[in-house]
C-alpha cells in the first residue's frame, strides 16, 4: 500500500476518492480524525493510499492528468450539440445531458 495524495483538509482527501476508484484502482483514506487538529504535521495529515503498489504509477499520472485539466482557465465554454447548453472548459461530461464533453466541441 503506499499514499498517493495528501492534504491538510481531510475534504480535499474525500473529493479526490473518485479520480483512481473511477479507473478501478481500490484505494483507502487514511488519518481523517486527524484533519481536526491544530498540528501542522504533515506526516499526519489525511491521505489516501493505493492498495496495490503495481498500481501506483498509474494513480499518480491520473492526479497529474486531474491537476492539469482543473488548472485549465475556466474562459473556455463548450457547447454540447444535443442538448445547446455552454459548459466551463475543466467538465468531462455536460451538467444538463450528462454526456462526455470534448475539447472538439468548443465554440
Amino acid at each position: 500500500m503506499k499514499e498517493i495524495f495528501r492534504h491538510r483538509e481531510w475534504h480535499q482527501v474525500t473529493r479526490s476518492i473518485n479520480i483512481p476508484e473511477n479507473v478501478g484502482i481500490e484505494t483507502l483514506p487514511r488519518n481523517e480524525n486527524l484533519s481536526v487538529t491544530d498540528a501542522l504535521i504533515p506526516g499526519f495529515f489525511p491521505n489516501l493510499c493505493v492498495f496495490n503498489d503495481e498500481k501506483f504509477s498509474k494513480g499518480v499520472k491520473l492526479f497529474g492528468e486531474h491537476g492539469k485539466k482543473v488548472g485549465k482557465v475556466a474562459e473556455v465554454q463548450l457547447r454540447r450539440p444535443s442538448c445547446g447548453k455552454m459548459n466551463p472548459g475543466n467538465f468531462d461530461v455536460c451538467f444538463a445531458s450528462e454526456e462526455p464533453l470534448t475539447q472538439s466541441l468548443s465554440c
